[in-house]
């Protein structure tokens, strides 16, 4: 028996490490997050997200989260999936496709190709999309963002975008909720979601 391996996505600032957490508690699913929850992964994530004293391009940067990614599914998602354990994911291929390919302005179809042969062609069941404006999630940041956080709003929007551009053509896979609203209204969508898609999870 393979279990289900449920992705939540979107940009800075949205809630989905909030809401993948209440998720995964509730179901009693692991619980995983790219880039960074393998020892490879973490220090790929410390290039990505702190590196200063040199410059990552747009295409060294795809290349990175794909490693992340080939490293994360052998380590911890298919094990769990393959021992019939729900999984929950904190961003996965679509993060890549909308931050690198649609936020760096590389072929969207060629992260997505990437992602998909460093993964063995593994895609989440499904994705809920947390959707929420540019112009709130800047809102919601820190005072100390991350090399993508800082990355710009013209950036950010092309991510937005490209998140929702993904939603729009996989409506089997994708669900977008109101990120805007308050946690445990969004906590409430997202389990109705996940148990009317997955009736033997509730």
């Amino acid at each position: 028996m393979t279990g289900r391996f449920i992705a939540f996505e979107g940009g800075e600032g949205c809630g989905k490490s909030t809401q993948a957490a209440r998720l995964a508690e509730r179901l009693g699913a692991v619980l995983t997050h790219e880039p960074g929850d393998t020892p490879l992964g973490a220090a790929v994530r410390s290039l990505l997200l702190h590196a200063t004293s040199f410059d990552i391009t747009p295409r060294a940067e795809a290349l990175l989260m794909a490693a992340d990614r080939a490293q994360h599914v052998v380590e911890l998602v298919r094990p769990a999936l393959e021992t019939g354990r729900t999984v929950v994911t904190d961003r996965f291929s679509g993060s890549s496709i909308a931050y690198q390919g649609y936020g760096r302005q590389l072929s969207p179809s060629e992260v997505a190709s990437l992602s998909a042969w460093a993964t063995d062609d593994l895609w989440p069941d499904l994705v809920i999309l947390l959707e929420v404006p540019p112009s709130v999630a800047v809102g919601r940041m820190g005072g100390h963002p991350d090399r993508l956080e800082a990355a710009g709003d013209a950036f950010h929007s092309r991510v937005h975008d490209g998140f929702l551009a993904q939603a729009i053509a996989d409506p089997e896979r994708w669900v977008v909720v109101d990120g805007t609203q308050p946690p445990d209204y969004v906590a409430t969508a997202v389990w109705d979601i996940v148990t009317m898609r997955f009736p033997d999870l509730s």
